[in-house]
């Protein structure tokens, strides 16, 4: 973990990020880059074992790395200790997650309780998890937000994250533009709560979201381009944290709205779908111009509805009346909550729900 003591701190950031078209062929030269040869030990999920697993166990397996893989089924405490269990009988000397955001975040937490270092090769762009020091975790039937070991590393292949469907691109949008609301937040808790604030760590956490806000129309289906954009969007916000040695500038009221969701209507949408939509609504309490961020998310062709969402409209306004005590300790716009008619009001001017 991160140790800081007085005003002493340590920021952990990736030493080495690799974006383009097929360079999940370059995990090798990465990890001799990095001094780490054999005793690789893969994370992967089901789905993307044949898709990007395989592909790197292969690859290190024909250099003489002798790895060894294994499936997780879920981003579960269960799983992690499944992980932890079998890299340690295997005298693994670093982890790798290979897939979507459950299995890097079941890989970074095993790797952290292991003192290992730990890479990131994502298959999909959905959340800013590839790179980010904090691991969403299930345990006793809730998802947690543990504080975690950054990756030594990022591996993200545009081609194979292009393949993956659009809505998950589309969701890492959502998750993106929502560090707007995170910065207000962030800055609102500074003026009234006398909070530790990062001028550097909020002005490359706007600058992430304002790379999407000025150009939305650039991000479509199956395109490589806009894989690399929104790859690198990412990336600089989970730099964003390791400044910050928090994830104030990209987690704020609109995730507080998102994690009550999850505990209200679990399964029923995306972690960045759902931060999108939550942006919409803590922008318009702000008072900034929520009909753009709205706008910007449908050209990209994220949910802006509850509807869309697949979320019926009474849980919409349930998380906002509870959002405010997902993380008690964070001060956000929603105070000490919203009161039924408050939450009323700003679904629906917002338009999230009918």
């Amino acid at each position: 973990m991160i140790p800081t003591k007085g005003k002493k701190k340590w920021m952990q950031l990736p030493r080495d990020v690799v974006v383009g078209p097929d360079v999940i062929y370059d995990v090798k030269d990465v990890c001799d880059d990095l001094k780490l040869r054999e005793g690789a030990f893969i994370v992967t999920g089901q789905n993307t074992k044949k898709i990007a697993g395989d592909v790197v166990f292969d690859h290190l397996d024909d250099c003489g790395y002798e790895p060894g893989i294994i499936v997780s089924k879920e981003a579960s405490m269960d799983d992690v200790k499944k992980v932890v269990s079998e890299a340690e009988g295997s005298n693994s000397r670093y982890l790798m997650g290979v897939g979507s955001g459950k299995s890097i975040d079941v890989a970074k937490l095993a790797a952290t309780q292991l003192d290992l270092p730990f890479i990131s090769v994502p298959t999909a762009a959905s959340h800013d998890g590839i790179v980010s020091s904090r691991a969403s975790i299930h345990d006793k039937g809730k998802k947690t937000s543990i504080e975690v070991n950054a990756p030594m590393a990022v591996i993200a292949d545009t081609n194979i994250i292009s393949g993956a469907p659009y809505r998950l691109l589309a969701a890492g949008c959502g998750d993106i533009i929502s560090n707007y609301t995170a910065v207000l937040d962030w800055e609102l808790a500074h003026r009234l709560r006398n909070e530790p604030f990062s001028e550097y760590a909020a002005a490359l956490s706007r600058m992430t979201a304002q790379i999407l806000m000025d150009s939305p129309e650039a991000i479509k289906p199956e395109l490589e381009s806009s894989v690399r954009i929104v790859v690198k969007a990412l990336v600089s916000s989970g730099v964003a944290m390791s400044i910050a040695g928090s994830s104030r500038p990209a987690s704020g009221s609109e995730h507080m709205f998102s994690h009550a969701l999850d505990m209200l209507a679990p399964g029923s949408a995306l972690h960045g779908e759902q931060c999108g939509v939550g942006t919409i609504m803590m922008m318009y309490l702000h008072g900034g111009d929520w009909k753009k961020i709205k706008e910007c998310l449908e050209i990209i062709g994220a949910p802006t509805t509850a509807e869309e969402l697949g979320i019926e409209d009474k849980y919409i306004l349930e998380a906002l009346l509870v959002a405010h005590e997902i993380r008690p300790e964070r001060y956000t716009v929603l105070g000490a909550g919203l009161t039924p008619e408050a939450a009323e009001k700003v679904a629906r001017l917002t338009k999230v729900i009918s």
